[in-house]
C-alpha cells in the first residue's frame, strides 16, 4: 500500500482510498493481492479510529473485533465490514460504539454490527447458527486482545461441544440455501455466495473442521475457493457494486481480468471448482454425522465398547458399511478388474454414497482395463448405466476421484464443459449422465436396451472439439465400443446411434413429415434398419429431457412419434399415408368465408395443445397478421400450415398458451377481423407486450439463417436460428411477404430462449442465390 493509500484520517478519506484501489485502470492488483490490499488498507483505519473512538488497550476490557469476509482477511470489493465490539461489561461502551459506527454510516460503508460482552455473544451464538459460524472467524483488530482471545476461545469451545446437536440445523439451512440459489456448476448466472458449492459451503467444511470433525478442507478445494474469490473480486470490480451473481454479459470481462479467453471458459472452471466443493461438502458431511457423538449416550458415546456399524453383503467383495457402500475385508482390487464398477453398481442401486476411504483404495489399486474389456466388467458398466438417477451421484464420486476418467478417457474433453446453448440445464458430461438415467426407464421400449444405454452416454462426447460433435462423437465412439469389447455389428450400430442422434428431432420439427421425401431421407440415412431407428426414437426422448424442463413436449413427441411411425412404414415396404386433408369443418368455414369475405376463426383444443384454423379472403400477408393475433395472446405457435379451398386460405395453427389457458375464440376472431382490415396496430400491440414482459433480449446472440431444398416439391427450406421474443413469428413472416415469397409450411421449435423456425418458401421466379441472399436480409434483420 503507497503513501497517498494510507493517508486515512476520516471515513470519508477510507472510501476514496479504497475507490482508487480499485479504479479501472488500475490493474497493477488483482485477485487474492487485491484483497490484501483491501484488508490492509481497512485494518489500518478501523485500528487508528478505534483508538480515538476510545477503544483502550490492554486490561481496558473492550476489544474491536472482525468477523466475515474481514476476519478472515478474505475482504472484496464493496463488501460490508462485520464487526463486534466485545467488552467486559464497560460502562461507557455505547458511547465508543457509536463513535465508531457513526462515520462509517456516514461515509456510505456497509457495516454488520453488534456490541456484546464475552457472554452474551455465546448466548446468542448457542442459539443462532449465523451468528456461530461467524464467530469462527473472529480476528483482533484493536484494544485489549485479552478480550477478544477469550471471545475467540469460547466460541470455538462452545462449537466443539455442541456441534453435534447443530448438524441437522446445518444441513437444513444449507438446503435452503442450494433451492433458492441453485447449483453454480449449472446455473447460467451463478450465485457465488449463496449457490450450491459456493462460498458459503467453504465456511461449512471450515466449521466442519474446527469441530474437529473432519480434516482441514484439501488443497484441491482451497484452490477451488481461491478461484471463486477472484471470479467475485473481479465481478465486483467490474460492477462497481456488492454482487453475487455472476451475469451472462459480465462474464468476458471477468474471464479476461482473469487470464481466461472468454465466459465459457470461465464458465467451465467455476463449474469444476463447485463440484469440487460440493463433492467435499458431501463427503465431510457423512464423515462429520459418523464422527459426532450420538445424542443421549453422552460419555458411552465414545466409549470402545460402543457397537460398530454393521456390514452387511451387497455384491460379491462389496458391503453396504453403516450408510456407506465400502470394499469387504477380503476384496482385493488389484486381482478383480471389476471390482470398481461392482462398487459404483452397488451404490446406485442401493442409492448410498460410495465410502471416500473406499474410493481412495481403488483410485491407488484398481487395474486399468485394457481391450476389450473382460465380459464381467461390461456386464458391471451396463448394470450400472441401468441403475436409473442413482447413476448420478455415483458417477459425480467417481469423476471427483479420477476414477470415471480411468474407465473413459474420452471424458476430459466434455467434463464441466459448459453449454453454448441457455436451452441446457446441465453442463455437457452432467448432461450425458442425466440422459442415461432418463435412458434406464426407456429400456423396455428397445430390442438392444444395452446399445440405449451406451449411447445415451456417449451421444455428446464430440463436444468441446472444433467440428460437428456429431461427426467426432462417431469416430469417439467407435474407439470406446472396440475397447469395451462389442461384437463389430453392435461398434457399428452404436456409432451410428450417435452419428444420427439429431436426426429425428431435427427432422421431426424442421420439416414436413407428411412430405415422402423426408422419411425416404431419413431411412436412407439410418441403412433401412429398425433397430436403429427405435434406438434412435429413445435416444431422442432421454435427451430431450435430460436437456431441460420444456424442451421435450407433448407437440415435439407427437411429431418424432409420427416421423418413426412413417419411416417404420417405409422400413416395411408399405405405403406411406397421404397427407391429411383439411376437415369438413374446415372446409365448410372456407367455403361461408369465400362468400362473405369476412375471416373466420375455429379454435380446437386436445390435450396439451390447440389447433387454430385461420380462415380469410385469400390474399398476402395473412400469415403474418394471423402470427401476430396469436402472439397477442400469448399463443406459442409449432406448425403453420397453409392451405386455400375454394378462394379461401386456409392457415392451420399448432398452438400451446405459454401460460395461463386458451383465449376465447370470440376474441381472436374479433382481433383477426382487425388485423385483416388494418384497423389494428399489431406491430405497436406487440411492442407494448414485449416492454410489459421485460423487453427484448438482452445481448441477445445474432441470428443465423440456413437454406435447404425440399426435393419432392421444388421449395427451399429456410432455417432461421434466433432469440426468441414476443412476436417473432409476425415479424419474419411479414419480411417474408414483403420479399414476394409464398410460405407453404413453417415449423417452430422453441428451445429455452432460442427458436429455430423452418419456412419452406416458394416463388414465381425461383428462388436462386440472389434472390435467397435479399430473402436472408430481411428475415435477419426482422429477428434483431
Amino acid at each position: 500500500m503507497d503513501d497517498a493509500e494510507t493517508a486515512v484520517v476520516t471515513a470519508d478519506d477510507l472510501v476514496r482510498a479504497r475507490d482508487r484501489l480499485l479504479a479501472p485502470g488500475r490493474r497493477r492488483l488483482t485477485g487474492e493481492s487485491l484483497r490484501e490490499a483491501l484488508v490492509d488498507l481497512h485494518e489500518f483505519w478501523l485500528t487508528a479510529h478505534a483508538t480515538q473512538a476510545g477503544v483502550g488497550g490492554a486490561g481496558s476490557g473492550v476489544a474491536l473485533a472482525a468477523v466475515g469476509g474481514l476476519g478472515r482477511r478474505e475482504l472484496v470489493p464493496y463488501s460490508d465490514l462485520d464487526l463486534v465490539l466485545v467488552h467486559n461489561g464497560h460502562k461507557g461502551v455505547d458511547v465508543v460504539a457509536e463513535k465508531l459506527w457513526y462515520p462509517l454510516w456516514n461515509s456510505g460503508i456497509g457495516l454488520d454490527h453488534s456490541v456484546r460482552t464475552v457472554g452474551e455473544a455465546l448466548r446468542v451464538a448457542a442459539s443462532d447458527l449465523r451468528t456461530a459460524l461467524g464467530l469462527l472467524d473472529a480476528r483482533h483488530l484493536a484494544g485489549d486482545q485479552e478480550v477478544t482471545r477469550r471471545l475467540v476461545d469460547g466460541a470455538r469451545q462452545a462449537w466443539r461441544s455442541g456441534v453435534r446437536g447443530r448438524l441437522d440445523e446445518m444441513a437444513e439451512s444449507a438446503s435452503r440455501r442450494w433451492a433458492r440459489s441453485g447449483e453454480i456448476a449449472h446455473r447460467v448466472e451463478p450465485d457465488l455466495k449463496h449457490g450450491r458449492g459456493g462460498l458459503r459451503d467453504v465456511t461449512l467444511l471450515d466449521a466442519l473442521s474446527a469441530a474437529q470433525l473432519t480434516d482441514r478442507p484439501s488443497a484441491e478445494v482451497e484452490e477451488a475457493r481461491k478461484l471463486l474469490l477472484d471470479v467475485r473480486t473481479e465481478l465486483r470490480r467490474v460492477a462497481g457494486r456488492p454482487r453475487d451473481v455472476l451475469r451472462a454479459q459480465d462474464g468476458d470481462e471477468v474471464a479476461s481480468a482473469l487470464g481466461l479467453p472468454d465466459r465459457f471458459a470461465l464458465a467451465r472452471a467455476m463449474s469444476s471448482a463447485a463440484r469440487t466443493i460440493v463433492y467435499a461438502v458431501d463427503v465431510a458431511t457423512r464423515t462429520a454425522r459418523a464422527a459426532a457423538p450420538k445424542r443421549g449416550l453422552g460419555v458411552f458415546a465414545r466409549s470402545p465398547l460402543r457397537r460398530a456399524p454393521a456390514r452387511r453383503p451387497l455384491d460379491e467383495g462389496v458391503v453396504l458399511h453403516g450408510a456407506e457402500v465400502a470394499l469387504a475385508r477380503d476384496a482385493v482390487p488389484g486381482r478383480d478388474p471389476a471390482l470398481l464398477l461392482r462398487v459404483a453398481t452397488a451404490a446406485a442401486r442401493s442409492k448410498h454414497p460410495i465410502a471416500a476411504g473406499t474410493l481412495a483404495k481403488l483410485a491407488d489399486s484398481a487395474p486399468e482395463l485394457r481391450q476389450p474389456w473382460p465380459r464381467e466388467a461390461r456386464d458391471e458398466l451396463l448394470a450400472l448405466l441401468g441403475s436409473g438417477t442413482g447413476l448420478i451421484d455415483v458417477v459425480e464420486a467417481l469423476d471427483r476421484t479420477g476414477l470415471w476418467g480411468r474407465l473413459f478417457p474420452e471424458w476430459g474433453a466434455v467434463r464441466d464443459l459448459p453449454p453454448r446453448d441457455a436451452a441446457h440445464t446441465w453442463t455437457v458430461d452432467r448432461h450425458l449422465v442425466q440422459a442415461t438415467a432418463h435412458a434406464a426407464r426407456l429400456v423396455t421400449r428397445v430390442s438392444r436396451p444395452d446399445l440405449l444405454l451406451l449411447g445415451a452416454l456417449v451421444h455428446d462426447i464430440g463436444k468441446g472439439r472444433q467440428a460437428d460433435h456429431s461427426v467426432v462423437g462417431a469416430a469417439l465412439t467407435t474407439q470406446i465400443a472396440e475397447r469395451l469389447g462389442l461384437w463389430p455389428q453392435d461398434v457399428v450400430t452404436l456409432t451410428a446411434l450417435v452419428r444420427h442422434h439429431l436426426l429425428l428431432p431435427h427432422t421431426a420439427t424442421r420439416r414436413d413429415v407428411e412430405d415422402e421425401a423426408t422419411v425416404r431421407r431419413v431411412v436412407d440415412a439410418l441403412g433401412g434398419d429398425p433397430v436403429l431407428l427405435e434406438l434412435l426414437h429413445a435416444l431422442a426422448e432421454a435427451d430431450a429431457l435430460a436437456t431441460g424442463p420444456g424442451v421435450w413436449t407433448d407437440w415435439k413427441a407427437s411429431l418424432v412419434n409420427d416421423l418413426v411411425s412413417r419411416c417404420r412404414t417405409a422400413m416395411a415396404g408399405d405405403p406411406l399415408p397421404e397427407p391429411e386433408p383439411l376437415d369438413q369443418r374446415q372446409r365448410d368455414l372456407a367455403r361461408a368465408v369465400a362468400g362473405s369475405g369476412r375471416p373466420d376463426v375455429l379454435l380446437d383444443a386436445s390435450g396439451g395443445t390447440a389447433v387454430v384454423t385461420v380462415v380469410a379472403p385469400d390474399r398476402p400477408g395473412l400469415l403474418s397478421r394471423a402470427a401476430g393475433v396469436l402472439a397477442l395472446n400469448s399463443l406459442e405457435v409449432h406448425a403453420a400450415a397453409l392451405r386455400s379451398h375454394e378462394g379461401a386460405a386456409v392457415d392451420v395453427f399448432t398452438v400451446s398458451p405459454r401460460f395461463g389457458s386458451l383465449p376465447e375464440v370470440t376474441l381472436l376472431r374479433e382481433q383477426l377481423t382487425r388485423a385483416v382490415d388494418g384497423s389494428l396496430a399489431l406491430a405497436d400491440k406487440l411492442a407494448a407486450k414485449e416492454r410489459d414482459y421485460g423487453g427484448p433480449p438482452q445481448d441477445p446472440p445474432p441470428p443465423k439463417v440456413l437454406w435447404f431444398d425440399d426435393e419432392s416439391t421444388g421449395a427451399a427450406v429456410l432455417e432461421l436460428r434466433a432469440a426468441d421474443r414476443i412476436g417473432l413469428l409476425h415479424r419474419v413472416a411479414d419480411a417474408l411477404e414483403r420479399s414476394g415469397v409464398d410460405v407453404v409450411w413453417a415449423r417452430v421449435s422453441t428451445l429455452g430462449s432460442t427458436v429455430v423456425d423452418s419456412f419452406a418458401l416458394t416463388a414465381a421466379d425461383g428462388l436462386g442465390s440472389d434472390r435467397r441472399a435479399a430473402v436472408e436480409r430481411a428475415v435477419v434483420l426482422a429477428a434483431r
